[in-house]
């Protein structure tokens, strides 16, 4: 072997244990930024959880309130119908129903 072909040798692993070295620097990069991704995107999901959460709860207040709303009001009409002697009507303050008419 020459002393030239030696030396190109030479070059070439110095040239790629450089490389080597660049790749192995540049994937602890990436690493590092994976994680702080993944970090990230966790805190994101518990945010975005507690806003369905939150939205979740609105929504089955609201439906609570509209059915206390429609039992109050369909209340309402059985006890007046009831008052009245409609066959069928229920009392609201005793459950007993207005029999029907044979």
């Amino acid at each position: 072997m020459t002393i030239r072909t030696k030396a190109l040798l030479t070059a070439a692993a110095v040239l790629s244990l450089g490389a080597a070295a660049c790749t192995e620097a540049e994937q602890e990069k990436t690493e590092a930024n994976a994680e702080a991704a993944a970090d990230r995107t966790g805190e994101v999901a518990a945010q975005a959880g507690e806003v369905i959460e939150s939205g979740a709860m609105k929504a089955a207040q609201a439906v609570e309130t509209g059915a206390g709303n429609v039992a109050d009001e369909l209340e309402e009409n059985q006890a007046e119908a009831a008052a009245e002697g409609r066959p069928g009507a229920v009392n609201p303050n005793t459950d007993q129903r207005v029999p029907a008419d044979n």
